[in-house]
């Protein structure tokens, strides 16, 4: 999408600080980072929100969350534990409407989340 954020950060318009990347997903560190480590993942075909995932775009959610992976064992947090979160929409945090994973680690989580 023309105007997206994360479109563009894919897309490589927009330089960011990025950790990982393959045909389907790009990585990179959040700019207002909550822990240590704090990298969002994206896909780099525009999907909004989790509710507009389809049969076709769902193998994207797979290749996000094997990209968390790999930056939880290449920050050197994957044995000591991490979160991945998905926020969708507005009520739940979703600020950037391009879907994204939070991966956050390097410190103690607390339970419940806020």
């Amino acid at each position: 999408m023309k105007d997206c954020l994360f479109c563009k950060i894919a897309g490589g318009e927009i330089k960011a600080n990025c950790v990982y990347e393959n045909d389907s997903v790009v990585a990179f560190r959040d700019i207002n980072p909550q822990a240590p480590t704090h990298v969002l993942v994206i896909p780099r075909q525009h999907v909004a929100t989790l509710n507009d995932l389809t049969a076709e775009t769902g193998a994207l959610v797979s290749e996000m969350f094997l990209a968390a992976k790999h930056i939880a064992a290449q920050d050197g947090i994957a044995q000591s534990g991490y979160r991945t979160v998905m926020n969708c929409n507005r009520d739940a945090g979703q600020s950037v409407f391009h879907i994204h994973l939070h991966v956050l680690g390097g410190r103690s989580m607390d339970w419940p989340p806020g």
